[in-house]
């Protein structure tokens, strides 16, 4: 269904002023211009760019690459990898600039010189300046042409205190000078002046997430504090300036918090009356015309008008991705005219406001621009209460136009070096050259009817709203693009086999308010219901026992979470006996009955999501977000594994003429189930109900220390009508009760998760066959991992770093994926150790409920002194380059990062399980590997690197059974990252895949005769 905007009364006159303007960006350039431009590679490589997809993306992905490239040997080698690919067809001239044999040979460090020269070409573009020196010759010559500017820092992406802390000297200084260099420019009316008012001549654009490197949803309170101390330095420095600020609007997680911030600081008696501050709204967005209607109301009460700066938007595919992959509704249009047409409205909405709120309207879309114009017009608004913006190299014609019909124009000018500034340029090249891009179209001369057209809105279907996939192209902030493909810097995979894709539950998003105040309320009802007992489920009846232990709170011990009641054998022999009599009605339950109980588990797990994460949180010190993935994670095993035993149940068919064959399947028949702490909902769930949905009657021993959480787990399973003695939960000592289930001759099979100590003691008892058993036992155990992540020279260090600093110190270190090792190349070792020490120093510490923390406690105090000890004994083998303060109550461990650690060092080899990190450096790539394949385990791996044959060597070489390339490598999802490993770190099929389910069957193959008297029907023959 199309939708048709209707016209306004400012329609016909929208037309008019949009002809002009598009008359005035069209006008012919000299043949000599043409000429010049056409022997420049930069306009070469755009070209190229527009007409081959394939190239496009390869060439990008380089682009994105060569900043961190530190010779014209690595230029030419990396300019073969990517554009050498077999997806791209090159350009006549590109092919015969990269036809050369060697990277070293002169033809190499030609081409490599001409397509860096090109590059950065390309990048003073679209950059004001790598200097302040260069910056002020670039406002001299807009002011000269009778336009303002705004200048933004690039390299914003801060992930320590210490960047936190330079972005703001840096732009007090930025101020400074050039609000010093304005004492000399001449006053320019047009720019300067309005109304009779003067204007600041300096603006400076700043974004809210660069004053904390902590700044998040999760914690708004406490994002909020540490950001404005920081912004009201630069307000006040900006008061006694004379400049002026903006802020910016980044992606939409961030951009309730941004709003709410914003709208407190403002109001403040000292900033009340400050009518030389903005903020801005992306059009994209389906909530900001109600934005926009929230911030008409707020100004109203402030009484002294501001800047709104509307924009289209500048993270689309981000935006689009993130909703996906999280299953959360897409919060951004999925067409282009959608966007357009809500951008016109809210152009309206905010110039007919014009009195509360001054409007600075940013876009390259002369349609876009010529509506506000018309309304203006119309209204007769102020000169002071509006303005047009436009980016650095882009709309350069359309900003002239603009100046020509006397409207003051602002240039948004990013400033600062290549490399913090290439996903900003990256962003610009995309919109340059997306087919769907306004400028583009208008360069390629398409009708002008078609180009001014009012915006016509295709209806969505429902699910597209939700988080369907949809394509719009990549832009800034102030980007006009239409409806196309996305297209994403990602290298084409190989093609997959055919899988029915599997939804997984979506995690909670706490950029909501209302489920953050869920997530507090869970907190509070949970601890209303702490110090409760829990006594094993035996056969359908919870039973009393002799010996119970506390499970406590590891942050604050004397909070006792639950007392759990201790199996004794007697009890465990009861329970297998129950198990062993509830086995033959089970195992005939048809699959469906025990895949709906499954489903109906799940379900039941989301409807107590935030109260499951608490608990989590409070028994085993897992911060909330991560606990709330744990909650999804269970859901997700309950749903994959009914989805899977369904799809399992028909088995194969394999039919002969006069023979059927069938392979099928049948359950072991009893299974125990011994699960971990860290993983204390998701993964005892996983195993569990692995072993139910197959067919076999299973015993749960959760982990001591975690026995609260699995009580949970059982209520959720008889809630969801598993029958007594089918399902068991049986707490007790691993040492005792453990032991005597695992040796059991009517036990048949373990599955376990924790040490590899405990699990491969548990292999070598299962493998004795004891008196009156007749079978062998089968064992999946999952035993840890000495986990290392590769850094090369080519990775973007602040995604290097981020992600090391989230992989090894998210719960505290205590996840078998979590990373131990950084392995480091010579290069940008000293770089990255820098980076990776302030990193974890700006980490908070604390008590797991509190927002702000990132590092919570270890689980006890057994650990705490382990983790302990081997930190002393790494003191002896290498560097400790960090330590934090902890608090004195709970069983805390500051993150450790040790540095120059040989590869053979007990700390590089023995799995500490806690937040301690050993960084190694190393020579070369084939290096990094052997170093990184030198231990007994090979669980999961991970790489930063941007260099194409290093990535595919890696997928060849790196002996893990869960690579991760380019991201953290903790936080595997069902279905999308089954996970497991191999060597030491376990024997099994990987969890959440598609062969995990079979480890607990039995395979049977049953044939069949089907002549009689040398008749049987031919299929196919009468």
């Amino acid at each position: 269904m199309v939708v048709q905007v209707a016209n306004s009364i400012y329609e016909t006159q929208t037309i008019e002023i949009a002809k002009q303007l598009l008359d005035a960006t069209r006008q012919k350039r000299s043949f000599f211009a043409q000429m010049r431009d056409n022997m420049r590679w930069d306009d070469k490589l755009l070209a190229w760019a527009m007409s081959n997809p394939g190239l496009r993306v390869q060439l990008f992905r380089f682009i994105d690459a060569l900043p961190a490239l530190q010779s014209k040997t690595e230029i030419a080698r990396h300019l073969q990898d990517y554009l050498g690919d077999e997806s791209v067809e090159l350009p006549t001239a590109l092919k015969n600039l990269l036809n050369f044999a060697n990277p070293d040979s002169m033809p190499g460090q030609l081409a490599a010189s001409t397509v860096s020269t090109a590059v950065e070409t390309l990048a003073n573009k679209y950059i004001a300046g790598a200097t302040i020196k260069q910056v002020i010759k670039t406002i001299e010559r807009l002011r000269k042409d009778k336009m303002a500017f705004t200048l933004d820092l690039l390299g914003e992406a801060v992930i320590t205190e210490a960047d936190a802390q330079s972005y703001l000297e840096r732009y007090l200084d930025l101020m400074e000078q050039l609000t010093q260099e304005g004492k000399n420019w001449s006053t320019m009316p047009p720019i300067d002046q309005a109304d009779g008012e003067e204007l600041p001549r300096v603006q400076v654009s700043v974004k809210l997430t660069a004053f904390y490197s902590q700044f998040d949803p999760l914690d708004p309170e406490g994002s909020k504090k540490q950001v404005c101390d920081r912004i009201r330095i630069l307000l006040r420095r900006a008061k006694e300036l004379g400049a002026a600020v903006h802020f910016d609007m980044e992606q939409y997680v961030y951009k309730d918090m941004t709003l709410g911030i914003l709208k407190e600081l403002l109001m403040e008696n000292e900033f009340r009356d400050r009518t030389d501050l903005g903020i801005t709204l992306q059009a994209y967005l389906r909530d900001a015309k109600g934005d926009l209607n929230d911030i008409i109301t707020w100004a109203k009460q402030r009484g002294n008008p501001l800047t709104v700066r509307l924009v289209k938007g500048a993270y689309w595919d981000q935006e689009t991705i993130k909703s996906l992959q999280n299953h959360w509704q897409q919060p951004v249009y999925n067409q282009k005219s959608a966007t357009d047409a809500n951008f016109e409205e809210m152009t309206q909405l905010l110039l007919e406001n014009h009195q509360y709120l001054y409007a600075a309207i940013g876009s390259h879309n002369v349609r876009s621009q010529a509506k506000a114009i018309a309304i203006a017009e119309q209204l007769n608004i102020p000169r002071r209460h509006f303005e047009m913006q436009v980016l650095y190299g882009m709309g350069d014609q359309l900003a002239k136009a603009l100046v020509q019909r006397g409207h003051r124009v602002r240039v948004y000018a990013p400033y600062g070096e290549l490399l913090p500034g290439m996903a900003y340029l990256i962003r610009r090249l995309l919109e340059n050259t997306a087919n769907s891009s306004f400028l583009r179209q208008s360069l390629e001369e398409r009708p002008v009817d078609e180009l001014i057209a009012p915006p016509v809105v295709d209806e969505e279907p429902v699910e597209t709203r939700h988080g369907a996939s949809g394509n719009q192209a990549v832009g800034a902030g102030f980007t006009d693009n239409v409806t196309a493909k996305t297209d994403n810097l990602t290298k084409p995979a190989p093609s997959p086999i055919p899988h029915p894709p599997f939804a997984n539950a979506p995690d909670t998003d706490y950029a909501q308010a209302e489920a953050r105040e869920k997530a507090q309320t869970a907190l509070q009802t949970v601890r209303q219901q702490l110090g409760k007992t829990y006594y094993p489920l035996i056969n359908g009846d919870y039973q009393p026992t002799t010996e119970t232990v506390d499970s406590v709170n590891p942050a604050n011990p004397s909070e006792i979470i639950g007392k759990v009641g201790l199996l004794s054998i007697d009890q465990a022999e009861t329970a297998l006996n129950a198990a062993k009599a509830a086995f033959p009605g089970w195992r005939r339950t048809p699959v469906k009955q025990r895949a709906d109980i499954l489903r109906q588990a799940a379900e039941l797990m989301e409807g107590r999501r935030e109260e499951l994460s608490a608990w989590i949180c409070l028994e085993v010190g897992k911060a909330l977000r991560e606990a709330d993935g744990e909650v999804s994670e269970a859901i997700d095993f309950c749903r994959y594994y009914a989805d899977e035993m369904e799809r399992l149940e028909g088995g194969y068919i394999y039919d002969v003429a006069g023979e059927t064959n069938r392979y099928v399947y049948q359950p072991r028949g009893i299974a125990v189930v011994i699960s971990p702490w860290n993983f204390p909902l998701a993964i005892a769930t996983g195993m569990t109900v692995a072993a139910l949905v197959t067919g076999n009657c299973t015993l749960l021993k959760p982990a001591e220390t975690s026995s609260v959480i699995a009580a949970k787990l059982a209520e959720i399973l008889v809630a969801a009508g598993i029958p007594p003695g089918v399902f068991q939960y049986v707490p007790g000592k691993g040492s005792l009760v453990g032991a005597y289930m695992v040796k059991h001759p009517d036990t048949h099979l373990i599955a376990f998760t924790g040490s590899q100590e405990v699990g491969c003691r548990i292999y070598a008892d299962a493998a004795i066959v004891q008196p009156s058993q007749n079978h062998l036992k089968r064992v999946i155990a999952e035993m840890g991992g000495k986990n290392a992540i590769i850094v090369d020279e080519s990775a973007d260090l602040d995604q290097a770093v981020a992600g090391v600093v989230k992989s090894a110190f998210g719960y505290s270190g205590q996840k078998c994926s979590a990373c131990s090792r950084v392995i480091v190349l010579d290069p940008i070792y000293d770089t990255v150790v820098e980076r990776l020490i302030e990193a974890t120093r700006s980490l908070n510490i604390g008590a797991a409920e509190l927002p702000s923390t990132q590092v919570g406690p270890v689980i006890d105090a057994t650990a705490r002194n382990r983790i302990q000890d081997y930190i002393e004994k790494g003191r002896q083998e290498a560097e400790i380059a960090v330590e934090c303060e902890v608090p004195e109550t709970g069983y805390f461990v500051s993150p450790t990062i040790f540095t120059n650690v040989s590869p053979d060092a007990k700390i590089a080899q023995a799995e500490i399980f806690g937040p301690v990190v050993a960084v190694i450096r190393v020579k070369d790539f084939p290096d990094a590997l052997a170093v990184a394949n030198g231990t007994n385990y090979a669980l999961t791996g991970g790489l930063y690197s941007r260099t194409p044959s290093h990535i595919d060597q890696a997928s060849t070489e790196f002996e893990v059974g869960n690579l991760y390339i380019n991201r953290t490598i903790t936080g595997a999802i069902v279905s999308r990252q089954p996970f497991g490993g191999f060597k030491l770190s376990g024997v099994g099929s990987k969890a959440g895949g598609p062969d995990y389910l079979l480890q607990f069957l039995e395979p049977r193959t049953i044939t069949e005769n089907i002549q009689r008297q040398g008749f049987a029907p031919i299929e196919g023959v009468d």
